[in-house]
């Protein structure tokens, strides 16, 4: 990225996503600064030619931008919100890759106009060695201008990048929702393997049935995100009541292994739930209707 090379960015936070952002920077050509609230973590960046500042507010005020990686929008706030953090971002960019709720984002967003700083939210969505890579995926949000002034030193980190909106939270909201999918999964994932376990199948026997019930799923995400926007919900060939039964299965087999089965029967049960107000016949899309109720 040869235009880099006139750049500069400002990288606060150096745990795993933080250390790989900053050297993807400096791997693009992009001179680099750096700063942890602990010291210590910067030295393989340094010695690769990173610049270590000595406080936040002298990081900021060595680039046009500043990339903001910590643990959540309490660990942002403590840092950018100091008085004389604040003062020395002035006409200046953060571009915030933490993670936290949307109205968190949203509330920073507000923060950052009123004291004339650009803002935009963002959201890594691969792992850390996905950084700097093909495979890397980024989500933003926040003014379209302010973005495409940035997008230059911010295709330094890699992969794919996805501007949302202008509505700052709209990053984290797609955050919140495709961790909700993530973790979700996994859960259930380890659940089966502890079942599997105590029938006597080992985890890596399973692992290469369980590929094959994830290959089912990307299809089913499509069809399924079209039944709850057209509000269809088909059962055909597979109506909720047919669900329940399997779900049963799964509860009884794990109980009686003494193993928690609790995500499952809250599963069950709103399957149950929308049997018992008629949409039996229905997919089991249907549900997500049936949690919007209020």
């Amino acid at each position: 990225m040869s235009s880099s090379r006139d750049t500069a960015v400002t990288v606060i936070g150096l745990g795993p996503m933080g250390r790989a952002l900053a050297a993807a920077f400096l791997a693009a050509g992009v001179r680099t600064t750096v700063w942890n609230r602990t010291p210590g973590k910067d030295r393989d960046l340094v010695a690769a030619g990173a610049v270590a500042a000595g406080t936040a507010e002298e990081a900021v005020g060595a680039s046009p931008l500043t990339v903001i990686c910590l643990v959540n929008y309490d660990a942002t706030d403590s840092v950018l919100r100091q008085e004389s953090v604040t003062a020395a971002l002035k006409g200046r960019t953060v571009v915030n890759l933490s993670a936290d709720i949307p109205e968190r984002a949203r509330d920073t967003g507000r923060w950052a106009d009123e004291h004339g700083i650009g803002y935009l939210d963002g959201a890594i969505m691969t792992p850390t060695p996905s950084i700097g890579t093909p495979a890397g995926v980024f989500l933003f949000s926040g003014p379209e201008a302010l973005h495409a002034e940035h997008r230059t030193v911010l295709g330094a980190l890699g992969g794919t990048h996805t501007h949302l909106g202008e509505e700052i939270g709209r990053a984290a909201a797609y955050d919140i929702a495709l961790l909700d999918v993530f973790w979700t999964s996994m859960a259930g994932y380890v659940h089966a393997l502890a079942v599997a376990r105590a029938e006597g199948i080992s985890p890596t026997e399973l692992a290469p049935f369980a590929q094959g019930i994830g290959a089912i799923l990307p299809p089913l995400f499509q069809e399924w995100a079209e039944d709850v926007e057209s509000g269809g919900y088909s059962g055909e060939g597979n109506p909720i009541t047919s669900g329940v039964s399997t779900m049963a299965h799964v509860v009884h087999a794990s109980e009686a292994h003494g193993i928690e089965a609790n995500v499952m029967r809250a599963i069950e049960g709103l399957a149950r739930r929308t049997v018992a107000l008629g949409h039996g016949t229905e997919g089991f899309s249907r549900v997500a209707e049936v949690l919007g109720r209020r």
